[in-house]
């Protein structure tokens, strides 16, 4: 797999979990939580979904021959600047694994979008505040 492609798949799959406007070849749109992702295809499966006629369908899936676009309605969470802030912090105890959805820090504590989900102590609680205070910077933007 060659760099654009592992980039492209990345930006995808960063989508999981998040608000997405999916419009397909013959101009039909669907709105909902991106929940599954078939990245040799790029079929699709969304949640609570709602077509452009307003029908609301508790899973929707999309075959990725029928995908013409796919709109996010919100930025996916950056952990690459989160993980550079970490390491103004912590200098040479940050590693950042983009791919994976995590940050580690110190070898024990793992934070992801959601905040720190492994690790405890003094370490972890400091970690746990930068991370709040990325996030309370970041909404406004």
């Amino acid at each position: 797999m060659s760099l654009a492609q592992r980039r492209l798949l990345n930006e995808v799959s960063a989508l999981l979990d998040k608000s997405v406007t999916v419009v397909s070849v013959d101009g039909r749109f669907y709105r909902g939580i991106l929940v599954g992702i078939d990245p040799d295809r790029l079929n699709l499966c969304l949640a609570n979904a709602i077509d452009d006629k307003g029908q609301s369908f508790h899973r929707v899936f999309l075959s990725g021959n029928v995908v013409s676009q796919i709109l996010a309605a919100e930025a996916p969470f950056d952990l690459k600047s989160l993980a550079e802030r970490l390491e103004r912090v912590f200098p040479t105890m940050v590693k950042l694994y983009e791919d994976k959805g995590f940050i580690l820090v110190m070898e024990k504590v793992k934070v992801t979008e959601e905040g720190v989900v492994e690790g405890t102590g003094p370490a972890a609680e400091r970690v746990q505040r930068i991370y709040e205070q990325f996030v309370s910077e970041t909404k406004g933007r």
